[in-house]
């Protein structure tokens, strides 16, 4: 089975959708921020140093994002935005379910 069909098969239960569904704006900021720092060409090594701390706690941001388990401050955002050439932008939409 490949990943396609692994993922498939897991969001035909409705409860691992619902879940799934629920970190959408995660995994988006994620991919936003794995391809920022791929464009800047950077390691997570030459993230942390530009933000004054440890490749450790880069890995720890970008993986928490996936996890669900922690949500970074604005303040870390921005500067994890700034070391890799961005600026961070925060916005509120109108809800799609109203």
């Amino acid at each position: 089975m490949n990943h396609s069909e692994l993922k498939a098969k897991a969001l035909s239960n409705p409860e691992t959708l619902a879940a799934y569904e629920s970190m959408d704006v995660e995994f988006s900021l994620l991919r936003q921020m794995l391809a920022a720092r791929e464009k800047a060409g950077l390691s997570q090594a030459q993230v942390a140093s530009r933000m004054g701390t440890k490749a450790t706690a880069i890995t720890r941001l970008e993986s928490s994002l996936s996890s669900g388990k922690h949500s970074p401050s604005l303040i870390t955002l921005r500067r994890y935005a700034q070391a890799v050439g961005c600026e961070l932008e925060v916005k509120l939409v109108k809800s799609k379910s109203l």
